[in-house]
């Protein structure tokens, strides 16, 4: 048994809650006091969604064993419905819009996950990337969907939650750290459940996982519903609290390969995994930008720049899969247990 499934099947101890009370009383008392707008905007609320776009992802593809590289098609799912469902029916509660958006995504995550049931590996993988094709045409063909607006690019609404208006920066924020922490703590309830050994069977072995009575199909469809739903949700949380905008371009192919390098770099079949992963996704390229800005401003120019961070993290990606495959969530449970032996 692996590293990642003894993790998945065994709740938090004690210590674990003590330390993901403390986490969330800093997230939530000492962040919005401390952080500058600049934190707020650039790091912590791009963090936040990545983070639940991942986790909706290794729910699928770390428990289950299922590749998909249409996250960003189902991102967009929702943060489309999400901005419909607000403009044709107004005064919609903000948490209901939240779970028509998740369900329209997970409606659509069922659809292309049916040839699940047939393929696996990288021809899932790509079945999985048509939906991504398919959603952006479908967005950028029908204009219905953006409220006619010729640019395609779309203000969101005001995000207010039974009166209580989170529009702000540190507003943005709360929103969006309330709902992963409701969601992260759902799918722990999900993945050390019934269901959630289902799929780490699935993924271990699918025809020993139809011997011993697991529904294999079902199984496999609400995989694909679940992190469908997830990920729907952290698409309104991109458009809504992070880019302020609906826009197909903020959910192209490269959010896609974004997400799945978050989960494979932080460490698959594990929750802590998809936020070390988005952490170092997104904090590491910003470290980059003004590294070579200050050494390299001068001599060349911004596209350069840019190309030269992308090789950088790259490179760098490689690196550490050859060096730690099981992700920086092993980095951490070994530097753990050397520097506090027995938690």
């Amino acid at each position: 048994m692996t590293a990642v499934t003894i993790e998945s099947r065994k709740p938090f101890s004690l210590p674990g809650w003590a330390a993901t009370a403390a986490v969330l009383g800093v997230a939530y008392v000492g962040v919005p006091l401390l952080a500058s707008n600049y934190v707020l905007e650039a790091l912590l609320i791009p963090f936040l969604a990545l983070s639940l776009a991942a986790l909706g992802l290794n729910v699928l593809t770390g428990y289950a064993g299922m590749v998909s590289l249409g996250s960003a098609a189902f991102m967009a799912v929702g943060a489309y419905t999400a901005y419909n469902v607000a403009l044709r029916l107004p005064g919609t509660p903000l948490p209901l819009v939240l779970a028509v958006a998740g369900f329209a995504a997970a409606a659509i995550g069922l659809l292309f996950g049916l040839p699940s049931l047939r393929l696996r590996g990288f021809y899932l993988a790509v079945s999985t990337l048509a939906a991504q094709f398919f959603v952006q045409w479908a967005l950028t063909k029908f204009d219905w969907f953006s409220n006619g607006n010729s640019s395609g690019v779309i203000d969101t609404p005001p995000l207010s939650v039974f009166g209580i208006g989170f529009d702000g920066t540190i507003g943005r924020y709360l929103f969006a750290l309330t709902v992963v922490t409701v969601i992260t703590f759902l799918v722990h309830r999900l993945v050390i459940s019934q269901t959630g050994r289902n799929f780490i069977a699935i993924r271990d072995n699918e025809t020993a996982a139809r011997v011993i009575g697991v529904p294999v199909l079902r199984t496999k469809l609400l995989a694909f519903g679940i992190s469908s739903f997830i990920i729907g949700v952290a698409g309104v949380l991109w458009a809504f609290a992070y880019l302020r905008t609906v826009e197909p371009a903020g959910f192209n192919l490269d959010r896609s390969f974004q997400i799945l390098f978050i989960i494979i770099i932080g460490g698959l079949a594990s929750i802590r995994g998809a936020f070390f992963g988005a952490a170092l996704i997104v904090v590491f390229p910003l470290v980059l930008s003004r590294l070579g800005s200050f050494l390299l401003g001068g001599l060349f120019d911004s596209g350069v720049l840019d190309m030269s961070q992308r090789i950088v993290l790259g490179a760098l990606i490689i690196i550490f899969l050859i060096a730690e495959p099981d992700g920086l969530v092993a980095l951490w449970d070994r530097f753990r247990r050397r520097v506090f032996p027995g938690t």
